[in-house]
């Protein structure tokens, strides 16, 4: 069997990631879709972040370019699915890998602003995209979109933003896979549980003042799947199978990967 995305052109927002001892969803991803054979257009605010990403894809023989971009802006977002249909005569798989919880806290104590400002990064800019890449998908109809949840979305959660904001990307992903089914285009979102990323170490090793291995061991003692994290590649090789023809047939779908922590809640 050949590359399962060969002759793919793929825009993959919040490619790049912050420093840490370990790799992101978003780059996990990047470098997966290039080793399947997609041509990838790797999209972060961070440009440098972004280069890093293509840097290892195109390392490792693979094509890829940055594109800077702040997704809460919806010209960025449009200029971003433009690059990748100019550059890659087209765009067949969106993958969008931006979210944060950083500020978020319970209702009570929570800011207005702070709830605006994580719906607007974590639901709206899903929008955004979305709605950008579906007319030159709908015009070869057939595409893939694929964004980044979480099982907070489901699960009992301390934190009241973060939450609801991704339980508005799942109630995002049902109704554009509704809409766009007509057109040949599948919309599936990944709800990954505790990973072991950059994002989630190194922040909480700061805010909680500990160690990276003592965060960790707290995090995989709460995972029922052989007491360990996932990691950034588990992520991106779901996306890889939503993202190919191997998944013509699923549409809507919210898939956890999560080690089994959505179905352990009390």
């Amino acid at each position: 069997m050949g590359p399962r995305l060969a002759n793919k052109a793929a825009a993959v927002i919040g490619g790049g990631q912050q420093p840490g001892e370990t790799i992101g969803n978003g780059r996990a991803t990047a470098i997966l879709f290039a080793r399947e054979g997609a041509r990838v257009l790797v999209v972060d605010r961070d440009r440098d972040a972004a280069a890093d990403t293509v840097r290892a894809i195109e390392a490792e023989g693979g094509e890829a370019a940055p594109f800077e971009a702040d997704v809460t802006r919806e010209a960025d977002c449009e200029a971003a699915i433009t690059a990748c249909v100019e550059r890659y005569g087209g765009i067949d798989v969106l993958h969008h890998n931006v979210g944060r919880s950083q500020g978020d806290r319970e209702a009570s104590a929570l800011e207005a602003e702070m709830w605006d400002e994580l719906h607007e990064l974590n639901v709206k800019s899903c929008f955004l995209c979305a709605k950008h890449a579906i007319t030159p998908m709908r015009a070869r109809g057939s595409g893939s979109i694929i964004n980044i949840s979480s099982v907070a979305s489901t699960v009992v959660s301390p934190t009241v933003a973060y939450k609801t904001s991704k339980a508005a990307v799942n109630a995002l992903t049902h109704q554009l896979a509704l809409e766009n089914a007509p057109y040949g285009i599948r919309v599936n979102a990944i709800l990954p549980g505790l990973m072991d990323t950059p994002m989630a170490i190194e922040r909480r090793a700061r805010e909680w003042n500990m160690s990276r291995r003592e965060v960790r061991e707290q995090r995989d003692a709460r995972v029922p799947l052989g007491r360990k994290m996932g990691t950034g590649w588990d992520v991106g090789h779901a996306a890889v199978f939503l993202a190919s023809d191997e998944a013509r047939f699923i549409t809507g779908v919210l898939l956890p990967v999560d080690g089994g922590q959505s179905i352990n809640t009390p």
